[in-house]
């Protein structure tokens, strides 16, 4: 008799992780294939631009980074700006090619001293906003990255600006 149940339970916890890994797996597909059509690029946010020396504060979300935020009240959310020595115009002009030439990377809008762009994940397209803006008078470029959808970030935003920045520098060496 304790067989006979022993067999009953092995064959419902058989039947729930079946279900459980075929739920899982079309989870994933469905995601993959939604990325895959755009269904998670979100909308192009309101707001975005450089007015008096700012972006556009992030939110309470940890998926955003940005250099003119206070780092004494939003640490989370700060990010050091790029520093260049020398001609401005040469260093904006550098930051250009090396943004451009990254990968899933497109100009959404780019004026003089200001850059803004879509960078897309490239499994599940996902879409976030970057944004840079020159300071020639102080030797800096802003930048701002934040994440459309989602919460978390898992540090995209942060790791992404600092590949630039190292990338940046390099090509003013």
């Amino acid at each position: 008799m304790n067989s006979v149940a022993n067999a009953g339970r092995t064959s419902w916890w058989r039947v729930l992780a079946r279900a459980l890994f075929w739920l899982v797996m079309l989870t994933t597909i469905g995601s993959i294939i939604g990325g895959q059509m755009g269904l998670l690029s979100g909308k192009r946010p309101q707001g975005l631009g450089f007015a008096a020396g700012k972006f556009k504060p992030c939110s309470w979300k940890p998926n955003c980074v940005n250099s003119t935020t206070d780092p004494k009240t939003d640490r989370p959310h700060f990010i050091e700006p790029l520093s260049f020595a020398g001609d401005a115009a040469k260093a904006w002009s550098h930051l250009s090619r090396v943004v451009k030439a990254a990968p899933r990377a497109s100009v959404v809008r780019e004026d003089a001293g200001y850059m803004q762009l879509e960078f897309s994940s490239s499994v599940m397209g996902f879409t976030d906003d970057v944004e840079f803006a020159l300071d020639a008078l102080n030797r800096n470029i802003h930048v701002r990255s934040a994440s459309r959808l989602g919460v978390r970030d898992f540090g995209v935003n942060r790791a992404r600006v600092e590949d630039i920045r190292a990338r940046f520098g390099a090509a003013l060496k």
